[in-house]
C-alpha cells in the first residue's frame, strides 16, 4: 500500500525536470550514457577498469567500492546513476541523507535491461534516443533467440573466478544470456548473484560446457576428466567480456556467446 501511495503522488506531481548534471555510479551505466549520446550530460564517473576514450577527461568520484563523496558533492549532480553492488550499503546510506535524486539500475533480465535505456532516457529529458535504443535490443534479442534455441538446453557452468570457485545465479543477467544461446546455468537455481560453490557441485551437476576467464584459471578442470564438458573438451575462455557490463554493447558480447556455444556437442 505504501508504494501504491508513493506511486500516486508522483504521478500527481508531474514528470521529473530532465537531469543537466549526471554522475554515474558504475562504468556500465557510464556506457550506457554514451550509448544514448549524452556524454555532454555527465560531470562525474565511478571508475572500474580502463574508461572509453570519451570519459577520458571527466572528474573521478572513485573507484568501483569505494565512493569519494566530497568529490562528488563538489559536483553538484542533479541525478546519481546507481548500480547497488558499485557502492557500499553504508555509503548509499549516505547518498540517501543528501537528497540527490537517485536512478537505481539492476537489471536481472535482458529485457529489462532494454527498459533501462528508455528509463534512463526519460530521466535525462532525451526519451527519444532511450527509445530507440530500448526496441533495437529488443529486436536483436528475439533474432538471436530465435537463431540458437536449442531442446534440450545445454547446460553450461559460467565460471567467475578459482579461487576460490565463483560463478553466476539465476538472477544474475549472464545467466539470461545464457538462456538466449540455447543454453541453461546449472547453478540457476541459485538466487545469489555471484555464490561461491565447490568442485564437488560442479561435478554432481556435470556441465557440457565450462566458461571461464583465461586458460590458466580453466586448467583446474584438467584434474577432472570424469566432466562431460573436459571429456568432450569444451572448456573455453569466454568469448566476450562484455557480457560483465550490461550496457547496450551486452548484445553484441551476447551474440559471440552464442556463437561459441553453438558450436558444443552435447
Amino acid at each position: 500500500m505504501p508504494r501504491l501511495l508513493a506511486c500516486l503522488l508522483l504521478l500527481l506531481a508531474g514528470p521529473l525536470p530532465a537531469a543537466e548534471r549526471v554522475v554515474s555510479l558504475a562504468p556500465s551505466l557510464s556506457e550506457i550514457m554514451l550509448e544514448l549520446d549524452s556524454a555532454d550530460l555527465l560531470v562525474g564517473v565511478l571508475d572500474g577498469g580502463e574508461r572509453p576514450p570519451a570519459l577520458a577527461r571527466l572528474p573521478s568520484v572513485g573507484r568501483y567500492g569505494q565512493l569519494e563523496l566530497e568529490t562528488l558533492l563538489s559536483l553538484k549532480p542533479d541525478l546519481l546513476l546507481l548500480w547497488p553492488n558499485s557502492v557500499p550499503p553504508a555509503q548509499q546510506e549516505q547518498l540517501k541523507r543528501f537528497g540527490i535524486p537517485t536512478y537505481v539500475a539492476e537489471p536481472q533480465r535482458l529485457d529489462e535491461l532494454a527498459s533501462e535505456f528508455a528509463a534512463i532516457g526519460r530521466r535525462i529529458g532525451r526519451p527519444a534516443q532511450g527509445e530507440q535504443l530500448a526496441a533495437r535490443f529488443r529486436q536483436g534479442l528475439a533474432e538471436l533467440r530465435q537463431r540458437y534455441r536449442r531442446e534440450p538446453p545445454l547446460p553450461v557452468f559460467y565460471q567467475v573466478w578459482h579461487k576460490p570457485l565463483y560463478t553466476v545465479g539465476g538472477a544474475q543477467i549472464i545467466s539470461d544470456a545464457l538462456q538466449v544461446c540455447g543454453a541453461r546455468n546449472v547453478f540457476a537455481d541459485l538466487r545469489q548473484p555471484a555464490p561461491q560453490v565447490g568442485i564437488e557441485a560442479v561435478l554432481a551437476r556435470d556441465p557440457q560446457v565450462i566458461l571461464g576467464g583465461t586458460r590458466a584459471e580453466l586448467g583446474i578442470w584438467q584434474a577432472w576428466p570424469q566432466l562431460s564438458a573436459v571429456r568432450l573438451k569444451q572448456v573455453w575462455e569466454v568469448p566476450d567480456k562484455g557480457l560483465e557490463r550490461p550496457s547496450f554493447q551486452m548484445l553484441a558480447a551476447t551474440e559471440k556467446l552464442c556463437r561459441v556455444l553453438a558450436k558444443a556437442k552435447s
